[in-house]
């Protein structure tokens, strides 16, 4: 049995020798195979990781257009030592992808905004044209207070309606990045693209408070011919509102596109203006007449030489000589009228004292022969006469006069016109 059994465990051994090697042949080619695989993913790994780097970090190059301006913020804070550094321009640059930098772009330094305010015009909406101004829907400002001399009390306030245009400039990047907020931008959009929708509110109700305050210092006559000093001071308000707060805008212009009076009152305003643009008128002409007056008398200093009384007759006299031959002229009628009227008035007192002792003796015949005299003269030269004296003891005469019954008479004054 032991001989059997001894025979049995060497045939064992000699069949279980062969499947080993076996096994152990298959688990090298195996492993072979798993090993080539690894490295062969290893590899194709090493690839994809470097391509993708390689595409992360290209990912961060970014265009400044030639009316833009760019800042890299680093974990929110602003890239660069330096300005130039800090504020990029137009051309190719380089920053790392987000989320470790992020990149804000603002419109170019000479990029003009533009910023309507309509606050303080009328509600074109409402179809009334004489009802009551409604503070509800309807904009104004207030102007300067003119004192009225037939106001007892108070002084008398106006209103006008008005629409604005401003233009502005974002100088300083830096600035209003920091000090201005905007809101975040949406998927699809950028800093550049919401800027307005957060600064134009802002820009907005800082103007209308410029407005106001500058407004109350102008007449509403001058409000109303826009003069340019009302924009000036607009403009001055406004942009030391925006320094104030470091905003790093600058206000390129502030204009008065639109104004009015209200239009409850618009009949007055008619009136008022023609009354005052008559009133011009009468000034520009009275002037012009007292200087051309002024000139043909020689000029004010031969008026003020003729005033003052301590001018003596010499230096009349030399004025007189260098005097314009217009005034030479009209000096020289001047008196040769006074020289008329001095003999006239001496003829006429020789007449009447000559007169006297006739109309002492017959006074009634005297004054007859003078008004008889007087109206021969002022009939002389009528081209026809009807004298009517109604005769004494008669009443209720009606008298009836045709008047240029003769077409001669119309024909004879023609000619003696011509």
């Amino acid at each position: 049995m032991s001989h059997n059994h001894k025979h049995n465990d060497s045939c064992g051994h000699h069949n279980i020798e062969p499947d080993a090697e076996i096994q152990a042949s298959e688990l090298d080619a195996g492993g072979k195979s798993l090993a080539d695989a690894l490295r062969i993913s290893f590899a194709v790994l090493k690839i994809v990781m470097v391509v993708l780097i390689v595409l992360f970090f290209s990912s961060g190059v970014f265009t400044v257009g030639p009316d833009e301006r760019a800042m890299v913020l680093r974990f929110g804070k602003i890239r660069g030592d330096t300005t130039a550094k800090r504020i990029l321009n137009s051309g190719l640059h380089w920053a790392i992808p987000y989320p470790i930098e992020d990149v804000i772009k603002f419109p170019g330094k000479n990029t003009i905004e533009r910023v309507s305010v309509d606050t303080f015009w009328y509600d074109e909406t409402n179809k009334y044209a004489r009802g009551g101004l409604n503070p509800v829907t309807d904009g104004y400002c207030i102007t300067r207070n003119d004192t009225v001399a037939d106001l007892k009390a108070g002084d008398d306030y106006n209103i006008v309606h008005s629409k604005w245009l401003l233009t502005y400039r974002i100088a300083d990047c830096e600035l209003f990045f920091k000090n201005i907020k905007v809101k975040p931008a949406p998927a699809g959009q950028n800093y550049i693209d919401v800027l307005a929708e957060s600064v134009d509110p802002l820009l907005k109700a800082m103007a209308c408070d410029s407005i106001v305050a500058a407004m109350v210092n102008f007449s509403i006559d001058e409000a109303i011919k826009s003069d340019a000093q009302i924009s000036a001071e607009v403009q001055r308000l406004l942009q030391k509102k925006l320094d104030s707060i470091e905003s790093g805008i600058d206000i390129d212009s502030m204009q008065i596109t639109q104004i009015t009076w209200p239009r409850q009152v618009d009949d007055a305003f008619v009136g008022s203006i023609k009354a005052s643009n008559e009133a011009d008128k009468t000034i520009r002409q009275a002037k012009g007449y007292a200087q051309s007056k002024i000139n043909e008398a020689g000029g004010i200093d031969i008026i003020n030489v003729f005033s003052d009384p301590n001018t003596t007759e010499k230096q009349l006299e030399d004025y007189l000589a260098n005097a314009s031959g217009q005034v030479r002229q009209t000096i020289a009628e001047a008196r040769a009228y006074r020289t008329k009227v001095v003999e006239s008035a001496k003829a006429n007192a020789d007449y009447l004292a000559k007169l006297l002792p006739e109309y002492r003796k017959r006074p009634k015949l005297v004054l007859a022969r003078i008004y008889q005299d007087a109206i021969e003269e002022v009939l002389s030269n009528t081209q026809e006469t009807i004298i009517a004296q109604p005769s004494s003891g008669i009443k209720n005469t009606e008298f009836r006069l045709m008047v240029n019954r003769d077409p001669k008479i119309e024909k004879e004054k023609g000619k003696t016109q011509n």
